[in-house]
């Protein structure tokens, strides 16, 4: 084989590989390690749950990410954060009824990754929170239920007067207490987590017809 033809040869294979392997590291998405597991204790009345996956690219293109980010009052970045991620969304069910949802983020934490997923009503109102994943010396401490109880009922309506990624504000977020001080970075990246997780089920879940509780 002549050498002009093994280059151009190696380039054809380089790019195949670029676009084969390049999605899996654009679009990071989030999913429950044990669904089955998690999804009843969550919602410990439910009977079924159905998956599905939704992207801001999907549902809107770069002019819902800008909203996004205008609601989030912060911008999207890192692998995370891409237009492309799918969203993976738990509907939970009792029999037929559908009687809420499940749905995980992934956020930058001081020590790694952080994997946060939330259950919510069909109104939007938080039921529990779950800390998939987190690392640091004083993980354990964020993820322990005195905190994370807290959280429950927490609406997006709760962040108008509080922003995580400043941790300025006030209202019943502004009042946590962050129980390792060693780990504030996560701190405020568990509640940023919070509420772009709330904010993304607002505009490609939820949308104007969302039932009130």
């Amino acid at each position: 084989m002549k050498p002009t033809q093994l280059f151009w040869r190696s380039v054809f294979c380089c790019v195949l590989i670029y676009l084969l392997v390049y999605p899996l590291f654009a679009a990071v998405g989030c999913d429950l390690n044990d669904p089955d597991r998690d999804v009843k204790r969550l919602f410990p009345e439910s009977t079924g749950y159905k998956t599905i996956y939704v992207s801001i690219a999907q549902k809107g293109g770069e002019a819902l990410l800008r909203q996004v980010e205008a609601r989030l009052g912060d911008r999207f970045q890192g692998l995370y954060e891409t237009i492309e991620v799918p969203y993976t969304v738990y509907q939970v069910f009792r029999d037929k009824e559908l009687i809420g949802y499940i749905h995980g983020v992934n956020q930058k934490g001081q020590y790694g990754g952080i994997q946060l997923f939330v259950a919510l009503d069909l109104g939007g109102a938080v039921r529990g929170v779950y800390i998939q994943k987190i690392t640091g010396p004083s993980a354990a401490k964020l993820r322990d239920k005195a905190l994370l109880e807290q959280l429950v009922g927490v609406r997006l309506q709760d962040f108008d007067s509080f922003d995580p990624v400043t941790g300025k504000g006030e209202g019943r977020l502004a009042s946590l207490k962050n129980p390792a001080p060693d780990m504030e970075t996560d701190f405020y990246g568990v509640l940023r987590a919070l509420k772009k997780n709330l904010v993304l089920m607002e505009v490609l879940v939820y949308g104007p017809g969302r039932k009130k509780t």
